[in-house]
């Protein structure tokens, strides 16, 4: 890999992103605190533990909790909150401390990338890098790029794809991009369905698995994302969000993170 790869945030999609990357080079990590240290050093740890293809060493990540330490490396992805104010916060400091030539991108799902980019003040070297969770296993990054990004940050952003062994797929800066402007509609018909039939959850996700061949049922993925991500996805993209899925969120029911969703986690 020939980018150093700095990563900003602590969460499941920053973690994956640094361990995929750590297979072909050091990474620096950035959490907000000690505590968030430490729980991203554990996740890194049990990612890596669970890799079946290869044994890597998870000090390949090194983790800080100063944000100029990013200032070392020449891509910057910034993988915080999914909200606006959060990430372009987080942008607008790391472009404080970066050097001349490098590139920023953000992990949004949603988010304008047009907006973001104008909080580093360097939308020519910036990209929206969306890559989906488990990041170690999902082979697809949707690349959007603002307009003024020059074509030295798109051979840049393709380049680094290919050495995360990943698949570029650029698209439009439209809010949920391609995927999820397709997927949460569905995911969301699933919650209606519910509502309206009295079906189990069990059983919307059986027929979806066994008849359509899906991997994972809609409610089950719903609780992998997290309903409160999916709630701001669907917000995003202008999507009727269920009110059964808004009850859950209201209750702290957010699915696997919180063992609680749509199912019950033991």
């Amino acid at each position: 890999m020939q980018e150093r790869l700095g990563i900003a945030g602590s969460g499941a999609i920053a973690c994956g992103l640094a361990v995929t990357a750590a297979r072909s080079g050091d990474v620096l990590l950035w959490a907000r605190s000690d505590m968030s240290a430490e729980r991203a050093r554990t996740t890194v740890c049990k990612t890596c533990a669970k890799l079946t293809d290869e044994v890597l060493d998870p000090d390949r990540v090194r983790i800080v909790t100063e944000l100029e330490a990013l200032g070392e490396a020449t891509f910057l992805v910034e993988a915080v909150v999914e909200h606006h104010g959060s990430k372009a916060a987080v942008l607008d400091e790391l472009a404080s401390h970066a050097a001349p030539d490098t590139v920023f991108a953000t992990t949004t799902s949603s988010l304008s990338i047009a907006e973001l980019a104008k909080a580093t003040g360097h939308p020519d070297r910036f990209v929206g890098f969306h890559v989906f969770n488990p990041v170690t296993r999902m082979q697809l990054v949707e690349l959007a790029f603002p307009e003024e990004a020059n074509s030295h940050t798109r051979q840049r952003a393709r380049a680094l794809c290919d050495a995360l062994g990943k698949t570029a797929v650029e698209v439009p800066d439209v809010p949920g991009f391609v995927v999820n402007r397709l997927l949460f509609p569905y995911l969301f018909s699933a919650v209606e369905l519910r509502t309206q039939s009295g079906m189990s959850v069990e059983d919307i996700d059986s027929c979806m698995t066994l008849g359509a061949g899906m991997p994972m049922g809609p409610l089950a993925l719903l609780d992998f994302v997290g309903l409160d991500v999916s709630m701001a996805i669907g917000e995003a993209i202008g999507a009727q969000v269920p009110q059964e899925l808004i009850d859950l969120v209201d209750d702290g029911a957010l699915g696997r993170k919180t063992r609680r969703g749509f199912y019950t986690y033991d």
